[in-house]
């Protein structure tokens, strides 16, 4: 008696749902091997904890990379950031490609999306973003070659150029300088080094702005006025978070500690890097931990809204939050329609904003209350920022992680891994697919406000 086969078709979100836990997987086995670790003791949930936060392009680790980790372990680690920062969408298109003979219709409009694109060049895409990635990542390692093979001679200096141009490039923040010459906490060492700073915030910002950003730049050849709405939004609403973020970190932190003996050039450079590196990608050359009050709800809020869709930055994205501003200054101003320019915005785009601006706002609560509730030292502040750097997938570390029970890395590594999928593909992976047909429920009233 034969039985009849179920064949289990997964989406193209579960795809990238379950590609992405099990990139986390095998980088755990890797991280777990006895000559990944330099004093040969295995931890696996620091393993775990690690591997997630790489693959996750998030920066936040419970050791210190360059101390804890063999060369082995540190390359296994810059692998796991590149598969990352890449997008798994990327590698879940092609394994598509070669296993069904091509995407269909659904896939293709599903990968543009979570790329940030809005048309069917799939390939083109993928290549662009590829040759793209490399450049970007090969020029700012060849800029910082110049300073750090003079720090740390020339083997070793390539050596960190390359690891330090990717991670910032793909937003993650992992760093090497532990137990180096400048091993003063991250980049603190490069804080008033134009050559070092302005490299990776370069590499960052580019990282951040999204694949179909370049994609659409490259083909107006640079001019704005050839750009589509999107792109033009994307810029103008990136730029202008930059400018006013250093504006506001000049004017908050004029009188920060760290600052100690610096001219207004060098501050300027220190809010400029503060206000990048927020933009998801955790490294700093201020500590956060000397921030004041208003600068550390700043570096909150800019984590919270991240960098651009379809790139390697986390947070609700940017064009998230221009739905949102945007939108609520339509219903303020008793508007039927959310425009933006001579342009309207779908309402559907509205509420998915909403949707994932409360989900994410949600699971900072919730994720900060659980900590709060089991860590002895009750630190609300630093559990407030390290949880959503890591929702954020930021990696900037008022220095908890490392001193957090097991129970409490678990929640930031769930929630590493749902910043970095991102809340509607892991709605997308968990729902079921229903028939909605033409019947609508009853309209009644109902009061907010």
């Amino acid at each position: 008696m034969q039985f009849p086969k179920h064949r289990v078709k997964l989406s193209i979100w579960q795809y990238l749902a379950i590609g992405y836990l099990i990139v986390i997987a095998v980088g755990t086995v890797l991280l777990v091997m006895p000559f990944a670790v330099r004093d040969g003791k295995v931890d696996f949930l620091n393993a775990f904890f690690t591997a997630t936060s790489a693959t996750c392009v998030t920066g936040l680790t419970p050791v210190e990379t360059n101390i804890h980790w063999t060369v082995f372990g540190q390359i296994v680690i810059l692998l796991l950031i590149q598969l990352g920062g890449l997008g798994f969408m990327t590698f879940v298109s092609v394994l598509l490609l070669m296993v069904k003979g091509g995407l269909g219709q659904y896939e293709r409009r599903a990968f543009m999306q979570s790329m940030g694109g809005q048309s069917d060049g799939v390939k083109a895409l993928v290549l662009r973003v590829f040759v793209g990635t490399i450049c970007a990542e090969t020029a700012g390692a060849a800029l910082l070659s110049i300073r750090f093979i003079g720090d740390f001679g020339a083997l070793r200096g390539i050596y960190y150029a390359i690891f330090h141009a990717v991670s910032a490039f793909c937003n993650a923040g992992f760093d090497l300088m532990g137990g180096t010459v400048a091993g003063t906490g991250s980049l603190s060492y490069y804080a008033t080094d134009p050559l070092v700073s302005l490299t990776l915030c370069a590499l960052i910002f580019l990282g951040g702005l999204g694949f179909c950003v370049w994609d659409d730049v490259i083909d107006c050849r640079f001019n704005f006025k050839k750009f589509q709405f999107y792109t033009k939004i994307i810029l103008i609403a990136s730029v202008s978070l930059l400018v006013c973020g250093t504006g506001l970190f000049m004017i908050f932190e004029r009188n920060n500690p760290s600052y100690a003996g610096y001219g207004f050039g060098d501050k300027l450079l220190c809010a400029l890097f503060n206000a990048t590196t927020a933009r998801t990608a955790g490294f700093w050359t201020t500590d956060p931990c000397t921030m004041s009050d208003s600068g550390y709800l700043l570096l909150i809020v800019l984590m919270f809204i991240g960098g651009c869709s379809g790139s390697t930055a986390g947070g609700i994205k940017v064009g998230t939050f221009v739905v949102l501003v945007t939108g609520m200054w339509s219903v303020f101003r008793g508007k039927r329609d959310n425009n933006i320019g001579k342009r309207r915005i779908a309402n559907s785009l509205l509420g998915q904003a909403l949707a994932i601006f409360a989900s994410c706002l949600m699971l900072v609560l919730c994720a900060t209350l659980l900590i709060c509730a089991v860590e002895p030292q009750g630190q609300f502040r630093e559990t407030l920022f390290e949880v959503v750097s890591a929702l954020g997938t930021v990696g900037l570390s008022m220095s908890l992680t490392a001193t957090l029970s097991a129970f409490s890395k678990i929640v930031l590594i769930v929630l590493m891994y749902a910043g970095r999928v991102g809340v509607l593909t892991l709605a997308g992976a968990v729902a079921r697919k229903r028939d909605t047909g033409d019947v609508r429920s009853p309209v009644d009233t109902f009061y907010i406000g």
